[in-house]
């Protein structure tokens, strides 16, 4: 039977350019595809972007097309960010942490979750919630990441 080799979730987003910023920039995540850009009176930018880290990838698309996206994102479609959550998952928690707040990313100290994983949390530009989480291992009553 033929295999899956990943999956790469869609997005809208309200503002392109922020969202592309965080994600490379603050995330480090690189582009690995984007549509051609288009000049606005929001700015200069790609439709529609898919990046890449590791074998993690996501993929955010404008949800406005050009010249059309209001002053600001008060209207109910917006609402269900707030239900939408990407895990990722990593291999050192601690140091991804490290690696973002260094960048001045926003986020929770990494703990051991109620699922049982070490993980941590925040929420891109758009209200979509984020949390990288390694596997943990009991060594007796103390959980240890591996």
């Amino acid at each position: 039977m033929p295999e899956l080799n990943g999956v790469a979730p869609y997005f809208e987003v309200f503002d392109m350019i922020s969202s592309v910023s965080f994600y490379r920039d603050q995330l480090g995540f690189t582009v690995l595809f984007a549509s051609p850009e288009v000049d606005t009176n929001e700015g200069r930018f790609s439709h529609f972007v898919r990046l890449g880290r590791g074998r993690a990838e996501i993929m955010l698309n404008t949800a406005y097309d050009s010249n059309e996206r209001p002053p600001d994102r008060h209207e109910p479609r917006w609402q269900g960010t707030r239900h939408t959550r990407l895990y990722f998952d990593c291999d050192d928690a601690r140091a991804l942490h490290e690696e973002f707040t260094a960048r001045g990313v926003k986020a929770d100290p990494p703990e051991i979750t109620r699922y049982g994983m070490l993980g941590f949390s925040m929420t891109d530009p758009d209200g979509y919630g984020l949390t990288f989480h390694q596997a943990v291992r009991r060594d007796g009553a103390n959980p240890v990441a591996v």
